[in-house]
Order: C-alpha cells, then sequence, then structure tokens
C-alpha cells in the first residue's frame, strides 16, 4: 500500500489547523460505493463541497492518503470530542474489499504501534455520535479488531523472528496475501526448488531458536 500526504489547505469548514490531543483513532465507511482514496481527497477541496466535515486519513485498495496532519484537528466524529481527540480513518467502499480491509488494519495496526497503543484505543463513527458507521465494518467489528491485533503482535516483535515479518510484509507489498492472517492469493505457480530451501532452512534456524 501505498501511503502519500497530500494535505489540504486550511479552512474553517474542513482544516481549522488546531492542534489535538490525539488519544484514539476512528474507523469510518466513506457511504460512496464509487469513490476512490484520490476521489475523497479531491472532495475535501471541491469548491462545491461547503460542508464542515473532514478527515484525517482516506484508505483504498491500492494507497492511503493523508489529507490532514495526524497532529490537528478534523471534522469526522460528530461531536467535538471525537473531533479534537481522535484520529479519523475513512475506509473506501469502491474496489476490492478485501485488499481495502487489509489496508485499513495495517494503517489502524502502524498507528497504534508508533504510539504505543493497544487495540483498546480504537473506535467506530458511531461510538462518537450514534450514526452507524462504519456501515461495511460494523458488523464484523470483532474481527476488525481481532486482525489489527494479529498485526500489532508482528509489528511489535512479540516473539516473531525477523524473517517471518520480513516474508508476511514482502507478501502484502505484493499482492500475495488478502488478508493479515497471510492467506495466499496466488497459489497456482509451484514453488522454486530453491525458495523452498530458503524457507526450510529458516524454519529450522527459528526451531533451534536462531532467530
Amino acid at each position: 500500500m501505498n501511503y502519500i500526504v497530500d494535505h489540504i489547505p486550511k479552512s474553517k469548514e474542513k482544516r481549522p489547523g488546531t492542534k489535538a490531543n490525539i488519544t484514539t483513532v476512528t474507523i469510518h465507511n466513506t457511504g460512496n460505493p464509487t469513490s476512490t482514496a484520490r476521489n475523497e481527497r479531491g472532495w475535501l477541496t471541491n469548491p462545491y463541497n461547503n460542508r464542515a466535515a473532514s478527515f484525517h486519513i482516506v484508505v483504498d485498495e491500492d494507497e492511503a492518503i493523508e489529507c490532514i496532519p495526524l497532529d490537528e484537528v478534523a471534522y469526522h466524529a460528530g461531536n467535538t470530542e471525537g473531533n479534537t481527540t481522535s484520529i479519523g480513518i475513512e475506509l473506501c467502499e469502491s474496489g476490492n474489499q478485501q485488499r481495502v480491509w487489509r489496508n485499513g488494519v495495517a494503517l489502524a495496526a502502524k498507528i497504534l504501534h508508533e504510539r504505543g497503543w493497544g487495540i483498546s484505543r480504537l473506535r467506530t463513527h458511531q461510538s462518537w455520535s450514534g450514526k452507524y458507521c462504519p456501515r461495511l465494518i460494523l458488523p464484523k467489528w470483532d474481527e476488525f479488531l481481532s486482525d489489527v491485533e494479529k498485526e500489532l503482535i508482528i509489528l511489535n516483535g512479540d516473539g516473531v523472528p525477523e524473517w517471518k515479518k520480513e516474508g508476511i510484509n514482502y507478501l502484502g507489498d505484493n499482492r500475495l496475501i488478502t488478508d493479515s492472517a497471510g492467506w495466499l492469493k496466488k497459489i497456482d505457480e509451484p514453488m522454486p526448488v530453491w525458495a523452498a530451501m530458503i524457507v526450510m532452512a529458516n524454519i529450522h534456524r527459528d526451531l533451534k531458536g536462531e532467530k
């Protein structure tokens, strides 16, 4: 997943520039089944969009775009507390939803990891204002939390050898897996003998405690 920083200009309706006291991360869905991350970023600065609504990051199947600095207020939660204390992440409803899910999980885990937080810091839009959002994720919220927790274990290095972390990241970056659990997507090509030997050698080192 590409991570792009493309901040919108400061404005009263979208980016007031006020420093925030960030304590949580809030997950949203865009509510638009055809819009990409770039579309959502563009809508924030569209002159026809006069709503006092914004977000920090938007994620689709290919990329994440940071639209507002993560230490500033964004109008995403529906109330003052959420807007001033939480990072708002919008997950697009377009494209391959397995990849959007995986990208959202990876991004949430990265933000938590960088701050030394656990999944207890994750929120839904609904938890702030009662709005049924993120509408695609709410029915599977426990699964989303579980996937983020698995990703955190890897990022935190809790007993995971470096070669395993490198393999997971490589497969994810090359879209060879469909989710954070590591289920293979491209399985129609046989593994070369040399690759299988490398895997076997690393497993053997792992079992001997040579991490």
